[in-house]
């Protein structure tokens, strides 16, 4: 479904990305891991479009992307969830909802998703005219997911969606992930910093370092990797 190929990405002068390859299968939830400033959330941008790639190729049910607006991209089917939620404050939860569709036209079926994340997210519709700035931490990074689901995305990107919740939340937040992976049948690319989470729902995993991947397996054998345990897992 995705790949990038020899993928480089730079702000301004400074390179963050080198040679990156990596592939993504329809269906798949595949992970990302690393440290801070390793070039994860680049890499999610740099397939949005948001970060032009300076070379190589990013390529989308084998068409090449890397050059496209981020509109564009969304409207062939690619959302992404960024980090930090950046919902819409000022507007209700049922706004925020729309906004994730603006570019579908087929009303009767925005309904019946909207209503799909009521069910996926109660605490959603119990707050549906609500302000997005009035919810709960927990409830804005719902919200962020499910604007993104409005759009009915065939790949979801998904930047650090544990960050600053609680454990709770966290787990509540990663069963809905399996969930839409595996009743929407959306393929997920999940960047996360607590890899021990990441690794559990993923099926394949990336290691990333100072802007390059340097290890790739399935999410399975890098969990009982011993340089993955003592890096990521805290093992």
């Amino acid at each position: 479904m995705l790949r990038l190929r020899n993928v480089n990405s730079f702000y301004g002068n400074i390179q963050v990305l080198k040679n990156i390859n990596v592939e993504i299968s329809r269906g798949e939830i595949i992970t990302l891991i690393g440290a801070n400033g390793a070039g994860k959330t680049t890499t999610l941008m740099t397939i949005s479009g948001i970060v032009p790639a300076r070379s190589g190729e990013v390529l989308f049910m084998e068409k090449p992307i890397h050059n496209m607006r981020p509109d564009i991209i969304v409207s062939l089917g690619i959302s992404q969830v960024p980090e930090g939620r950046r919902i819409f404050p000022y507007l209700t939860v049922s706004e925020n909802l729309d906004m994730g569709a603006f570019l579908r036209t087929d009303s009767e079926n925005i309904k019946k998703d909207m209503e799909y994340i009521f069910e996926l997210f109660p605490i959603l519709g119990q707050r549906r005219n609500q302000p997005g700035k009035t919810l709960s931490g927990g409830e804005q990074q719902m919200l962020a997911i499910s604007r993104a689901i409005m759009a009915r995305p065939k790949l979801l990107l998904l930047d650090e969606p544990s960050l600053g919740l609680a454990p709770l939340i966290v787990k509540q937040l990663f069963e809905i992930i399996k969930k839409i992976n595996i009743e929407n049948q959306t393929t997920i690319f999940l960047v996360e910093q607590n890899a021990n989470l990441a690794l559990k729902v993923a099926h394949r995993g990336y290691v990333m370092e100072n802007g390059r991947i340097t290890l790739s397996d399935s999410a399975e054998n890098l969990f009982s990797n011993e340089n993955v345990k003592k890096a990521y897992l805290g093992l």
